[in-house]
């Protein structure tokens, strides 16, 4: 199977119209073979350009989502658009991500559930998730998770038992922290035995620069394919049934503890 990722940057003089029109070429003129194409997180307003979140919602029958729906449909591959500012309930917005199926249809959504606020505003202007959900695709059970969710493994667990074997995550991870980009997307893929394909964003929106270096990690923790600091595409052969092989020659996942809060806490003596 091959996956092609691709790192987009979302420049400050740029309109959302504009951008989408040129990511919409970019996948048109890109002719190498790709089962899933994978974009990064909120690519199309810029994740750091927060005061236009608010302007840049869409609803899932939207123009991002029609857009990028006609080029699966043309390319017939399955096509993870990253997220978009997801207009939801009257004027609740949320950081939403979709995988769409080679006809143009949502064959996964996930409402990002790690809200960021660490110098950032999505915290306050935009809803947490509420539901993990795990899909049937071609290529095996595909969840998602989105750039600060990997910080916090028990979303992972839940992901796991729920069916997971991939998890797409695509991100505007900064390139301050990209030690922690590289550590946690190996890290989650290790833990959970599952294929990890991350896309993340490059270029500087509103005066963050961004990390990109893209990966995918295999479950022994094998980085597959990594991108550099620059828009563009790599394309990454993976085997889906590498995790069913993982998880049958090394089984940790059964001996894992359903809920830890249960165990006694010590007093450490004086």
């Amino acid at each position: 199977m091959k996956v092609a990722l691709a790192q987009l940057a979302s420049p400050d003089t740029e309109t959302a119209a504009h951008r989408l029109e040129r990511v919409r070429q970019s996948l048109a003129a890109f002719r190498a073979d790709a089962d899933l194409i994978v974009l990064p997180e909120l690519w199309r307003v810029g994740y750091n350009h927060f005061a236009d979140y608010q302007a840049a919602a869409e609803t899932l029958d939207g123009p991002t989502v029609q857009v990028l729906a006609a080029v699966a449909r043309e390319r017939r591959c399955y096509l993870h658009i990253g997220s978009i500012v997801e207009r939801a309930d009257g004027d609740r917005l949320r950081n939403t991500a979709v995988l769409l199926d080679p006809h143009g249809r949502i064959a996964h959504r996930y409402s990002k559930i790690h809200v960021f606020g660490y110098r950032s505003e999505e915290a306050r202007l935009l809803q947490p998730g509420q539901q993990i959900r795990v899909a049937d695709t071609a290529f095996g059970r595909t969840a998602a998770t989105t750039c600060y969710d990997l910080r916090f493994p028990g979303l992972w667990s839940e992901l796991v038992d729920a069916g997971a074997e991939i998890v797409v995550v695509p991100a505007a991870w900064p390139a301050a922290r990209l030690a922690h980009w590289r550590l946690l997307t190996g890290a989650r893929a290790v833990d959970n035995q599952v294929i990890v394909i991350a896309c993340n964003a490059v270029g500087t929106h509103n005066g963050v620069e961004l990390g990109g270096h893209s990966r995918v990690v295999d479950p022994w923790g094998e980085v597959l394919g990594e991108a550099g600091a620059e828009e563009g595409f790599t394309v990454v052969d993976i085997d889906p049934a590498v995790v069913a092989r993982t998880r049958a020659e090394f089984p940790v996942l059964a001996d894992r503890l359903d809920d830890y809060r249960g165990l006694n806490r010590c007093e450490v003596p004086a």
